[in-house]
């Protein structure tokens, strides 16, 4: 059964804005109260969150499929829905965001650090919020925003100071296990280790950790073995340890070529150049293998590197090593500039700036793009013929229509508004009328300008009564 799983695809889905309402006061007596329909509430987001307790994506290999709660449609006396729940999504340190693509979304490192995978759906307005002095009775109420969704790939990229890169069974897990507290399956055939394990490591004043990368064989940046799925474990270590098997049964290998072979599909993998070196010769508890590292030494200092002869088994110069990764990892610290304070900027959208876009497209068709035009056509109610109205006169205050004549556009011509694959197309009127604009201006509601019913009915009474009451005094006997 899988324990460990590194990269997984994630489908996020936002939850919807709920829909506004469209409600009018009822009352004894009061006939036409007013507008009192609530707002829609808010759909909740998908979040990202580092959680240390968390080292592996299993969770999300098994249940791809993530949605937020989506918000409450509003109700009748000015009551609004509730807000959608957010998803919070704990990952472990180290996990990058990418896109279906390939492209970085975002590099989580560190407790605590969250990234909005998905935003939720803004909630459509009721009509006692859309109510004016102009538009006193609404008759229509503005729809929920779809949430955003879509597919990410999460990858997650080991955090520790060092890394134990080697051939398989050149006894990095042997290694691992003495240095730390760490238990990793050790076993003498190859590819033994299948997941990267990290283990603490103690050295005087400094605390470090130190990965354990499955075993590395040639071809390895290009998909061979395990590398391709694990070289990127290395990526964030500090210190590349390479482990040397100089006690090897395969007639055909030596400790030198296996370190070269390394070397050069790390550089094919790219970006490890400037991390540091240091060499272990293990197993020389065993007679063949300390003579040889005595024999190879010399070379592989004259090279540059720091070579230590370590016996996992035996506990010979484990310290020696253990203090002098410390040394390199207290140096690479007191190197490392201090993360500065996120900075916020805050840029002015320019004065000639619309927020839209008109554009003529080879069929003819004039293409409005913008996050303001885009979300009310999201947020319009095409069967209520007033918010139609309403629509128009938004995208007429925004300058949608003037940009279109400036564009070239005339009666009748095709505009759509939006994406090619989520597009609202209509055949354009420069004056758009809906049928609410046969009664008069567009949102009013005239029966609130005529007089109440009741009233009428009374003082219709009262013009009856009265008009007998002059008959009987002109027409009495004396």
């Amino acid at each position: 059964m899988t324990t460990f799983v590194d990269r997984v695809e994630l489908h996020v889905a936002a939850g919807n804005g709920g829909h506004g309402c469209a409600s009018v006061h009822r009352e004894k007596f009061k006939p036409l109260g007013g507008p009192d329909g609530g707002n829609g509430g808010r759909g909740g987001d998908v979040i990202l969150v580092v959680d240390q307790s968390v080292t592996t994506l299993l969770d999300y290999h098994h249940s791809p499929h993530r949605k937020a709660t989506n918000g409450k449609p509003g109700e009748g006396g000015n009551r609004s829905g509730k807000d959608g729940q957010d998803l919070v999504l704990p990952v472990p340190d180290g996990t990058v965001v990418l896109d279906k693509r390939g492209n970085v979304l975002a590099d989580l490192v560190g407790e605590g650090t969250t990234f909005v995978a998905a935003d939720g759906g803004r909630g459509g307005l009721g009509n006692a919020a859309l109510a004016s002095a102009r538009r006193k009775a609404p008759g229509f109420a503005l729809l929920g925003e779809p949430g955003r969704g879509g597919d990410i790939v999460l990858e997650l990229k080991t955090v520790a100071d060092v890394a134990l890169v080697g051939y398989p069974s050149a006894g990095k897990s042997s290694l691992i296990s003495v240095l730390s507290a760490a238990k990793p399956k050790i076993a003498d055939y190859p590819f033994t280790t299948l997941v990267p394990n990290l283990g603490v490591v103690t050295a005087g004043s400094t605390v470090y950790t130190i990965a354990d990368v499955p075993g590395l064989i040639p071809g390895a940046s290009q998909g061979r073995g395990l590398g391709l799925e694990f070289l990127r474990h290395v990526e964030r270590c500090s210190v590349l340890v390479h482990v040397l098997d100089t006690a090897t049964l395969e007639s055909e290998r030596d400790p030198v070529t296996d370190l070269d072979v390394i070397e050069a599909e790390l550089a094919q993998y790219g970006g490890l150049g400037d991390r540091p070196r240091v060499v272990v010769l293990n197993k020389v508890d065993i007679p063949d293998g300390k003579d040889l590292a005595e024999m190879i030494r010399p070379d592989l200092e004259a090279r540059g590197y720091r070579v230590f002869e370590v016996s996992a088994v035996a506990h010979l110069g484990l310290k020696e090593l253990s203090f002098a990764l410390a040394e390199i990892i207290a140096t690479a610290r007191a190197e490392k500039p201090k993360e500065e304070a996120t900075r916020i900027v805050i840029r002015p959208r320019a004065v000639d700036d619309a927020g839209f876009t008109v554009i003529l497209e080879e069929d003819g068709i004039y293409r409005v793009r913008g996050d303001k035009p885009e979300r009310w056509v999201r947020q319009t109610d095409f069967s209520n013929d007033e918010a139609v109205g309403y629509l128009a006169d938004r995208l007429n205050r925004l300058g949608v229509e003037a940009e279109l004549m400036k564009a070239g556009a005339r009666a009748g011509d095709g505009v759509a508004i939006g994406d090619e694959d989520d597009a609202v197309v209509f055949d354009w009127e420069p004056t758009m009328m809906a049928g609410a604009e046969m009664l008069g201006r567009r949102g009013e509601d005239h029966r609130l300008e005529e007089p109440r019913p009741a009233a009428q009915r009374r003082r219709d009474r009262d013009a009856e009564r009265d008009e007998s009451q002059r008959e009987y005094e002109e027409f009495k006997p004396f």
